[in-house]
């Protein structure tokens, strides 16, 4: 692990780094970085809705391909999906040997998406959390923990650079681990789709349904299926498994003992390992890809689909009389 002891801010004095994109990961790269004494520009499109957002914040915006040429470090913040299309129509041209070009992710680095020239460093540096947190952490003294890697290291200081970034957005508060792209896309992804999203979403929407189904109110599944997942989590987050089994009550826990292998069975955990392989033959990149080129016609067509389900509906009407709950949307 690396923490600030471990990095030198000072590598980036005189430099200015180039945030592309102001998202839920930009947003908070940017001002964490300002706020570090870092010289900070951030490229967006001229009509994109986030220019506004990012001029309230303080920051100066310009043009992606502007902002990529001024920054000696750019940092890919945008969505996977557009990398590709904004490093080759506006990013390309203005990374210059001897620059250090970043991502949060892995993804299209390792899929191939986004191939760097020789002659700049390529590496990573990925907060393991929402930006939010990641905003709302560094102002508070603390910070999310995160990953460092490096693809391409032509100035011998690629490490360096991306420890000192870390150090920048607050990671290094909370501890720094070295990784690869490699296993930081795969683990990532295999995190989201099994556990975290996939897992989780499709946990929830069952528990509710059966509820539901049995005859129980709407309202009442969706406090004990979704609302109190939190409560759960945030014991897990502070204190790992055992300590959130030691924080519920003793029938909660025989409960979580006897019948959580009757949900995650040995049929649930061989689905994992499938999608986990999907992953690392590259079939979910490509099948990703594919849906992206095709005009994301199927993934919409999911997610109004999903939007639209009891759970969401009941789930809106009960946030809505939770007034310390804002919504970001």
């Amino acid at each position: 692990m690396f923490y600030d002891d471990d990095a030198d801010l000072t590598l980036l004095d005189g430099k200015t780094v180039a945030i592309i994109g102001f998202g839920s990961q930009g947003h908070a790269h940017a001002q964490n970085l300002r706020d570090s004494g870092v010289d900070v520009v951030v490229g967006l499109r001229e009509d994109s809705s986030s220019v506004q957002a990012a001029r309230d914040a303080g920051l100066e915006v310009l043009g992606v391909a502007d902002a990529a040429s001024r920054g000696e470090i750019v940092m890919m913040l945008v969505p996977d999906e557009l990398h590709r299309q904004v490093y080759e129509q506006e990013v390309a041209d203005g990374i210059a040997p001897g620059n250090t070009l970043l991502f949060g992710h892995g993804f299209s680095v390792f899929y191939d998406e986004v191939r760097p020239p020789a002659g700049v460093d390529v590496a990573l540096v990925a907060p393991k959390g929402p930006g939010h947190l990641v905003r709302r952490q560094y102002l508070e003294g603390s910070g999310v923990p995160g990953l460092i890697a490096v693809d391409q290291d032509a100035s011998g200081h690629a490490k360096e650079i991306a420890l000192a970034y870390a150090k920048g957005i607050g990671c290094t508060r909370g501890g720094v681990i070295e990784t690869t792209f490699k296993d930081e896309t795969e683990t990532d992804l295999f995190g989201e789709q099994a556990v975290l999203c996939g897992g989780a979403s499709e946990l929830v929407q069952a528990g509710f349904d059966t509820l539901v189904e049995a005859g129980y109110s709407p309202e009442m599944a969706y406090f004990e299926c979704l609302h109190e997942l939190k409560l759960i989590v945030d014991l897990m987050y502070e204190k790992g498994l055992a300590g959130m089994r030691y924080s519920i009550s003793n029938t909660a826990e025989y409960g979580d003992y006897t019948r959580g292998k009757r949900v995650i069975t040995d049929e649930t955990r061989n689905a994992m390992r499938q999608i986990l392989a999907d992953i690392q033959s590259g079939d979910f990149a490509r099948e990703w890809i594919a849906e992206n080129r095709a005009g994301q016609e199927h993934f919409k067509r999911m997610r109004a689909e999903q939007a639209d389900t009891k759970v969401e509906h009941v789930g809106q009407e009960l946030r809505a009389h939770m007034d310390w709950i804002k919504p970001d949307f």
